[in-house]
């Protein structure tokens, strides 16, 4: 019989695998770290190889865990971190290492794609703001810097497309959500753009085929079934890129529904029913993983990694207290947040450590702490850095909004949502209640019910999140902090303003830059 199925979500500093039964509870899950290498300013690499290994073993761990026999599994469907880009020769080895989405190394080549077609046209076609976040920067970039390299590809890919293949599918499929993030695009009419690929110089033939999220495409191998527990011929289906599928694994699949993910990134996600372009040119517009629907999306290029960077660098002696005593560092931070007042003492945080995505889209942004006097103190600095973080995604939202878009509901995922401080400072950030999710890893719960939909076990993905989606708790936002919240956003857009105004973050930039 087929009473589970398993999600994977392969992120960007490490892979989950949690076993589902057919209602949605978690039965077991596995997470395996690994890391990301820094080999010049702004470079961001790692090995797509090393990665996928680590979900499988991630697999094999939550089928022990679970204690249940492999063959009740009727699936396994794929979440990953997305706009990866993975470079393969003839014989499917990568000749370079794989660049993060977080690399910001082809700001020339940003440059280079608005001299041949404006961010207007180029934002007609494909729904994306151009930026280095995406895939074409970086193609042009090994284009023109790495010659060599560039003569070897035979395939350039994304992280699913290069995990499907490797648990068993027999070619390099893209799943339609996805695509987008290549740069080549037609978001409205579903297919590559010829006039991108002309216009960049692109052979259509070294992209992966474009498939809808919950199709299966293979079942699981000898040689893989060895490697993750799974049992031979297990279906192996089409998932989304994380956020696409977090958005599934949060039910965002209602008009006027909104996710807000604060992750190792940051993500807002609303569904529609229709095409759609942000007249500011600001908001990301993609596929929706239920094939003819779209999503808006704003995307933080860095969130809940920017609090752990404060854990790491700041907060050493709360770090180090909780190694030695066995707590959790987390829980000794949000007791420190707790006894701060809102606001921070008026102490305001820029949190763009990795530049400004959405709705700014500039690489060269920098992060900031404003405000900062002899009565602060680590509490009033961890607090900063919360809000700093949900202000920028208040940004977000506020996009959105003025774009026409209307919010009837927002439910939050994410790690941050393990912390009740944290929930309740976005409930009175965005001034509007916000919901937890029972299973807080939303993306490995959407790719569970993708995998469902594959092999028949929902007609389609709305019956799956009917199943297997469920809300846990509803924060209400406080009148007199949100009152205190609103008074700080503005001055959080005033003093990212006036520094781009004044060419500041350009500066600092250059300058950072120089010490390469």
């Amino acid at each position: 019989m087929n009473n589970f199925v398993i999600g994977i979500d392969i992120g960007t500093t490490g892979a989950k695998a949690a076993v589902f039964d057919l209602k949605g509870n978690i039965i077991s899950s596995s997470y395996i770290e690994y890391l990301c290498s820094f080999p010049k300013f702004n470079w961001v690499e790692q090995d797509a190889e090393e990665i996928v290994l680590s979900s499988m073993n991630a697999v094999k761990e939550a089928i022990l865990t679970a204690n249940i026999n492999p063959k009740e599994i009727a699936s396994i469907g794929i979440s990953s971190q997305r706009s990866c880009t993975i470079c393969l020769d003839k014989n499917d080895k990568q000749v370079r290492p794989m660049i993060s989405w977080q690399d910001s190394r082809s700001g020339k080549e940003v440059e280079d794609i608005l001299s041949l077609i404006s961010a207007k046209d180029f934002y007609s076609i494909t729904g994306f703001p151009i930026n280095t976040t995406w895939m074409i920067p970086k193609m042009l970039w090994i284009k023109k810097n790495e010659p060599k390299v560039w003569e070897k590809i035979d395939k350039i890919i994304q992280l699913q497309d290069f995990a499907l293949k490797k648990y068993g599918a027999n070619e390099y499929f893209v799943d339609i959500s996805d695509a987008g993030f290549y740069g080549f695009w037609d978001t409205d009419n579903l297919l590559w753009s010829d006039k991108l690929l002309n216009l960049f110089d692109i052979d259509k033939s070294i992209l992966p085929k474009p498939m809808p999220s919950g199709t299966k495409v293979a079942g699981i191998s000898k040689s893989v079934s060895s490697l993750t527990g799974l049992a031979e011929n297990t279906s192996i289906c089409i998932g989304a890129g994380d956020q696409n599928s977090a958005a599934i694994g949060a039910g965002i699949v209602y008009d006027g529904f909104l996710s807000v993910s604060i992750g190792t990134a940051g993500n807002a996600n609303v569904y529609l029913d229709k095409p759609f372009r942000d007249p500011n040119g600001k908001a990301m517009v993609l596929n929706h993983a239920i094939y003819g629907k779209w999503a808006v999306e704003g995307h933080q290029a860095s969130a809940a990694s920017v609090f752990r960077w404060f854990r790491d660098e700041i907060a050493t002696s709360e770090k180090n207290y909780a190694l030695r005593n066995n707590k959790n560092v987390y829980k000794i931070l949000d007791e420190m947040i707790s006894k701060t007042p809102p606001g921070a003492k008026g102490l305001v945080f820029l949190p763009l450590l990795a530049g400004a995505a959405a709705p700014r889209w500039n690489h060269d942004a920098r992060g900031v702490l404003a405000g900062l006097t002899f009565t602060h103190d680590r509490g009033c600095m961890a607090r900063a850095f919360l809000e700093g973080i949900t202000l920028e995604m208040k940004d977000i939202l506020t996009s959105l909004t003025s774009a026409g878009i209307n919010i009837k509901n927002i439910r939050i995922m994410g790690g941050a949502t393990n912390s009740e401080v944290w929930n309740q400072i976005q409930s009175d950030i965005y001034g509007l209640p916000v919901s937890t999710l029972k299973v807080t890893d939303a993306a490995v719960l959407g790719a569970a019910i993708m995998g469902g939909v594959g092999v028949g076990i929902f007609k389609d993905i709305k019956e799956g999140v009917e199943q297997m989606v469920h809300v846990d708790k509803t924060y209400e936002p406080s009148k007199k902090d949100i009152s205190i919240y609103n008074s700080l956003y503005e001055i959080y857009y005033n003093i990212y303003e006036s520094l781009d105004s004044g060419c500041v973050f350009k500066k600092i930039s250059e300058i950072q830059e120089s010490y390469d």
